[in-house]
């Protein structure tokens, strides 16, 4: 969707806010690849769709690798290869993609709250990449910066602490310019905090703890991705596959679902049959709630427990995205179950006063020939310091989407996860509960969170996670402050 010539016109256009100095070899299969265009932003779209013809459900669904750490010690040591590879989306058919460490989609991290993890991430492409652990408590300079990148050729250690409680995160690519189509083709992967203190709560485990990684996509006559229109991105995959099942036994299981595309919303059901969410975006909810749909936006994480116990044998339940079937459970065999879900789960923390009030904005400039993602009226600049925030200090942001077009935003907040107060001046929505770090704000819409910033110091991001939208500037820069 963008190319280097339109990055560079982006750039030039901006007075060279955008540009960020490292050139890009267009990946295999990106022939035909269309920039982001004004008439996209304003719903005048042309589908070219190659809708893959694949028999629903004869392929299943893999669950991704558990990285196990090159050393363990007091600190669990990972590396990690950014490289291209080939992959088997289609069934027979070898799409060519950016991964970590040769997966699509990459491999899963289990980190333990309290447990330091380190990752070495060497960057074996032709262009620039860099990771961000998606709603990670971490230093500045293992934030992922879209500034900060890993040259081709080199490498660059993460550092982790995981001081947080357990939660569902996930690691991607998050270089200016090029994140949107960096993790459209394929760096992404799930890390997961465990919470010893979660033990006693006895929620299943092991292998019935099962991350989902959704995403949209669009492909060629020969399976290669097509980096275009969002619009056209009508093959929904579910780690990595289309339409696959999964086998279950009849007992319950702990789902994590991850929403890992640039823009799509996902509206997800079980066919009428009730899941038990326990967990958003930061950790488990303080009790959990019995839903029939999900609102699933794009960077946003919930996790469910389906007893598939209820069913018998030979059972077959579809995950779909409104009517569009996703996944396929079936129920093949009994298994012993000592799991349970408590009426209490895990209590949220107070909320301090807060002491400032900040707005932010987002919109685009459709002014010119290029549109220009913008937060209160400016596109993002790395020498500009939006925000200076006290460490320490506990804010309220009111998020708005000033669009005066039909277009949706989601809001991403670094460094810590934040509470969400109200939504268009009334009570927050379900999908609103707990702890989060990306909110989805439609058009017209605001929210009001609220947020504590403890001890890190340095500069962080806050952006639209419609990845098109911050890649041409829909994002601001915090500075933490002593």
């Amino acid at each position: 969707m963008l190319n280097r010539r339109r990055l560079l016109a982006l750039g030039a256009a901006t007075g060279g806010a955008m540009l960020l100095p490292f050139t890009k070899s267009a990946p295999a299969g990106a022939k035909g690849d269309e920039p982001l265009r004004k008439d996209y932003l304003l719903g005048n779209r042309t589908a070219r769709t190659v809708r893959p013809a694949i028999a629903p459900f004869t392929t299943q669904m893999p669950v991704s690798t558990v990285l196990q750490p090159a050393q363990s010690g007091g600190v669990d040591i990972y590396t990690i290869p950014i490289r291209a590879a080939n992959a088997q989306i289609l069934p027979g058919v070898q799409t060519p993609v950016l991964t970590y460490g040769g997966q699509f989609v990459g491999p899963t991290i289990r980190a333990k709250t309290g447990r330091r993890v380190k990752v070495i991430y060497q960057n074996r492409l032709d262009m620039p990449a860099n990771v961000h652990l998606h709603g990670g408590h971490v230093p500045a300079t293992s934030d992922g910066h879209p500034m900060d990148v890993i040259q081709p050729g080199q490498a660059r250690v993460y550092d982790y602490p995981n001081t947080q409680q357990g939660a569902t995160l996930w690691y991607h690519d998050h270089s200016h310019h090029m994140e949107a189509e960096h993790v459209y083709r394929g760096l992404h992967g799930m890390y997961v905090i465990e919470d010893d203190s979660e033990q006693s709560l006895r929620l299943p485990s092991g292998a019935y703890d099962v991350p989902i990684l959704l995403r949209d996509a669009e492909f060629d006559a020969n399976g290669a991705l097509v980096f275009s229109d969002p619009a056209n991105r009508t093959t929904i995959l579910a780690n990595g596959k289309v339409q696959p099942f999964f086998p279950v036994a009849a007992r319950k299981y702990r789902i994590r679902l991850l929403n890992a595309s640039n823009e799509h919303v996902f509206q997800l059901n079980l066919g009428g049959a009730t899941m038990t969410k326990i967990a958003s975006d930061g950790g488990l909810l303080p009790a959990p709630v019995q839903v029939t749909e999900l609102a699933l936006a794009s960077a946003e994480r919930v996790e469910v427990v389906i007893d598939f116990s209820r069913y018998a044998i030979g059972t077959k339940l579809v995950l779909s995205n409104g009517s569009d079937p996703v996944l396929r459970f079936d129920v093949v065999r009994q298994a012993a179950d000592s799991s349970r879900v408590p009426a209490q789960l895990r209590a949220l923390p107070a909320l301090p006063a807060a002491t400032v009030v900040r707005d932010v904005a987002m919109s685009f400039d459709l002014s010119g020939t290029d549109p220009v993602g913008m937060i209160n009226g400016k596109a993002f600049d790395p020498n500009r310091v939006d925000f200076q925030i006290k460490r320490g200090s506990t804010e309220i942001w009111n998020i708005i989407n000033a669009e005066t077009f039909p277009l949706d935003h989601t809001f991403h907040l670094h460094l810590e996860q934040f509470r969400v107060l109200e939504r268009n001046g009334g009570a927050p929505l379900p999908q609103d509960a707990g702890l989060k770090d990306t909110v989805l704000v439609p058009p017209g819409g605001s929210v009001k969170i609220q947020a504590t910033f403890r001890d890190f110091l340095g500069k962080y991001m806050y952006h639209c996670h419609f990845l098109e939208h911050s890649s041409i500037g829909m994002m601001g820069q915090m500075e933490i402050i002593p």
